[in-house]
């Protein structure tokens, strides 16, 4: 199928027939002819600007990827980097033979040689930024480089400095080779391999590197990081700085227009968020009010949109694709592609494949029938692509259409066109208020345009139709309402079609547009939702699955290489080892089992004091998965985080889940709180002293104490405590109000949360005793309070390294204990109560998933 070619403004060149004053029936004769230049076209446009790529800043993310995965296989997979190695360097023999120079004097040439060759080029060019950023790549890379160097020298395991090495005698030797850096940033920096130096540069790197690698001079692993550091370094510097724009503006876009076949006379600009970010937007004159459809096309379209005036008085509407902007939106087809059903798009991997994919589906929609702007044209110039089209004369989007002109007519007509190209296996995939154009009535029917073609599909599944008509309803009740909006679906579609909107009435399976309007309006969909019922009442409005992971498949995910992160690189397996073997193993199994009564301590607190019934063991459940996901957030963030998660899967609103989580943790602190003054007075009935508990607990306590009345009597201190405080006062007030009037409920959280406190101080107390230490249980209540109050404050997860240090700290200073016993009896108390729990959790977690409570 082609393109129209009729028309006055179809040729750029007129023929003979067209010229006036010639005869098409003269018989030909020799004539000279002078290339006549065309005519000067007025561009009105904003000023060029150096853009950042979006696909620099995904190779510095791929570039960093890479660097790890090296890393991870020189460390992991030894013996495979080290064989590779040993491979190549059986022609060492043969290539020192071959070469006729040193080995290092080659290498020596190349890294000097390459650099001056494209700093050479870029002077003779008069490109002076480009040569300038280029010598700042050069030089990062180098330092970063040589950064990598002392860090992985000095900083990390001697394992992995060793897999990056080469052995000289009887030592090894770090390589990471500067000029392989230096190279892949000088020659990153310097752009495309069109230019001469640079393709003739990586070349020559890759030469060097293999001369270097064959003869053992270099580890293959450690190359291959320092040409990576290079990359990393050329692709920053270039996202930062910016590029000179391979766009088509200007001329170029003029030549593309003639190029297509017509004769342009003024282009002008479609503003867009592109233009009012310009830079020294201020000091060119604004451009002109924009035509509304023309600015509904640049919405929708997120491209560089013109009106277009020909040398025959003719109004087009020109979209240009820019390559740049190709890769930020492949992305985003990919990710909806991975991550939902039924909306992913076509992949798309050149300019040229989007514009001919949005000239299949324009021609299509338009063969079927439905009213659309035709497309007439496509260019090229320079690195964009030009599709030029109808303009559709006296259109108003949906967007700016007003409610007068909201009529029935219209919503029909609306339908109608979406019908027609359903009919014909087409589907929009992407319909928002700016895609429907309503232009002037005629004989008392609006005329409506359907464009934005560019996701469609041409040979559409029953559920890409579905989706357009969920997409048309949604929007349609935004402006009318929802009752009106499914009546008028009712008038247009069989009850069939109208039922099988519901279960597709989600917010995910809206265009961004109508995304962004129906979080303003987030009470559309569930009138939508009611309307249809009311109109079928057979209809299942039943949300149906659309998304094949969310949110807590990532959160699985990402706690899961957290988890196994944090194991391999915190954990001490020969420290616990020892802690266990000297430990009395009775006691450490009491331990463990009062750990695990703090879950049940937690489930009773949320029992208690939930607003709706949550059974026992499904509230331990969600305990025990706390515990697994404590490995990625900070103490006591984890299990609070799962808590308000099953409230409101349980229908609670999110304002009376917080609240409910918020009075869950300030009755575990005021028991806690309780539960120490108590255990201080029994201490002190059972000693000899006058004093209740020892010289060294008043001490403390009274060192606390004063410190914090001190700071309240700082007036910026006193304010942010009562910033922090009262929130969470005002949050928990009216819950804790409720909780009162039933007495029940509040002994029963009460007794959760003693239960949870005393599990833990008991537990800790287990734990010194399994090493042979007794001490008061008030000074263990301390001692473990004191632990987890620094987990909570420090954001590490799960408090790993600042719990043991602070349980260490304490028990030296409070109970008396030797730095290493108290060492020994806090990785045992942290073993026991936290690290053998973590596989529980996992289950337990799972568990909770298949359930559907997570």
């Amino acid at each position: 199928m082609t393109a129209q070619s009729s028309g006055p403004g179809a040729r750029a060149d007129d023929t003979a027939q067209d010229v006036p004053g010639t005869d098409p029936h003269e018989q030909p004769t020799l004539r000279l002819h002078t290339a006549v230049p065309p005519p000067p076209v007025e561009v009105i446009d904003v000023p060029t600007s150096r853009v950042q790529h979006p696909s620099d800043l995904l190779g510095v993310v791929l570039g960093v990827l890479g660097v790890a995965l090296v890393l991870a296989l020189a460390s992991y997979a030894h013996n495979t980097t080290s064989g590779v190695a040993e491979d190549v360097q059986g022609f060492a023999t043969l290539l020192r033979r071959i070469l006729f120079v040193p080995v290092n004097a080659l290498v020596g040439l190349i890294t000097l040689a390459v650099p001056l060759l494209v700093l050479g080029e870029q002077a003779l060019r008069r490109r002076g930024r480009l040569l300038l950023e280029t010598m700042v790549g050069g030089a990062a890379a180098l330092a970063l480089n040589a950064g990598a160097h002392w860090l992985i020298s000095g900083l990390t395991s001697t394992d992995l400095a060793q897999n990056l090495s080469i052995r000289v005698g009887t030592g090894w030797q770090l390589t990471l080779p500067a000029y392989a850096a230096l190279a892949a940033g000088v020659l990153t920096v310097a752009g495309s391999r069109v230019s001469a130096s640079v393709r003739w540069g990586w070349n020559a790197l890759w030469v060097a590197v293999g001369i270097t690698l064959i003869t053992g001079q270099v580890s293959l692993p450690g190359v291959a990081v320092s040409v990576l550091l290079g990359r990393i370094v050329g692709m920053a510097v270039r996202y930062v700085s910016g590029v000179a724009p391979q766009r088509a503006y200007g001329e170029d876009l003029a030549v593309g227009v003639r190029r297509a076949g017509y004769t342009p006379r003024r282009l002008v600009r479609v503003p867009d968020q592109e233009t009012a970010a310009a830079p020294h937007r201020d000091r060119y004159p604004p451009l002109p009010d924009p035509d509304p459809a023309s600015a509904a096309l640049a919405r929708s379209s997120g491209t560089r949109v013109y009106r277009v005036e020909t040398a025959y008085d003719e109004v087009l509407d020109l979209v240009v694709l820019d390559r740049d902007r190709q890769v930020v939106g492949s992305l985003a087809r990919l990710w909806r592609s991975l991550r939902l059903r039924g909306l992913e798009g076509r992949s798309v991997v050149s300019l040229r494949q989007a514009a001919e994919r949005a000239a299949l589906l324009s021609y299509a929609a338009e063969a079927a029938g439905v009213d659309t702007p035709g497309l007439l044209r496509i260019g090229e110039n320079a690195d964009s692509m030009l599709l030029l089209l109808d303009h559709p004369h006296g259109g108003v989007p949906l967007t700016d259409l007003p409610d007068a002109r909201l009529t029935d007519e219209l919503l029909r007509a609306v339908w109608a066109q979406l019908r027609r190209a359903h009919a014909a296996g087409i589907a929009h995939r992407a319909v928002t208020s700016d895609n429907i154009v309503v232009g002037p009535v005629s004989h008392g029917v609006p005329r409506v345009w359907l464009t934005g073609w560019e996701q469609g599909d041409v040979a559409s599944s029953e559920l890409a139709r579905r989706m357009d008509l969920m997409q048309v309803l949604a929007l349609l009740a935004l402006r009318v309402g929802a009752e009106r909006a499914v009546r008028s679906a009712a008038d247009a579609l069989d009850d069939a079609d109208v039922a099988a909107i519901g279960p597709l009435l989600q917010t995910i399976a809206l265009p961004r547009q109508t995304r962004e309007a129906m979080r303003q309006h987030k009470e559309v969909l569930t009138e939508v939702r009611e309307a249809l019922v009311a109109r079928l009442p057979q209809a299942d409005v039943e949300p149906q699955q659309l998304v094949r992971f969310g949110a807590r498949t990532l959160l699985t995910i990402i706690v899961t290489v957290v988890a196994v992160f944090v194991v391999l690189t915190t954990i001490n397996v020969n420290e616990i080892a020892a802690a266990l073997r000297a430990s009395d193993w009775r006691y450490s199994v009491l331990a463990y089992a009062l750990g695990l009564m703090t879950l049940l301590g937690g489930a009773l607190a949320l029992v208690a004091f939930s607003p709706v019934k949550v059974p026992l063991w499904r509230a331990t459940l969600v305990q025990t998965a706390g515990t697994f996901v404590a490995l990625a957030a900070p103490a006591g963030i984890g299990p609070a985080a799962l808590n308000l998660r099953t409230l409101t899967k349980r229908g609670v609103t999110a304002t009376l889940a917080a609240a409910t989580v918020a009075l869950v943790q300030v009755t575990q602190f005021v028991v806690t709180v309780l539960l120490l003054l108590v255990l201080s007075l029994l201490s002190g009935t059972q000693q000899q002293s006058a004093l209740p508990v020892s010289p060294v607990v008043l001490v403390v306590v009274a060192a606390v104490a004063g410190l914090v009345a001190a700071a309240l009597l700082v007036p910026r201190v006193r304010q942010w405590a009562l910033a922090k405080a009262m929130p969470t006062l005002r949050q928990t007030w009216p819950r804790f109000i409720q909780v009162i009037g039933q007495p029940t409920r509040l002994g029963l959280g009460l007794l959760g949360s003693t239960v949870m406190t005393m599990g833990y101080v008991l537990a800790f107390d287990a734990s010194l005793a399994a090493l042979g230490q007794s001490t008061s249980l008030v000074k263990v209540a301390i001692v473990y309070l004191a632990g987890t109050t620094a987990g909570s404050l420090v954001p590490t997860p799960g408090g790993v390294g600042t719990v043991e240090a602070a349980l260490t700290a304490s028990l030296g200073a409070v109970v008396g204990l030797n730095p290493g016993v108290a060492l020994s009896v806090a990785v045992l108390f942290r073993v026991l109560t936290y690290w053998l729990r973590i596989p529980l959790g996992w289950v337990a977690m799972r568990r909770l998933q298949k359930l559907g409570e997570l």
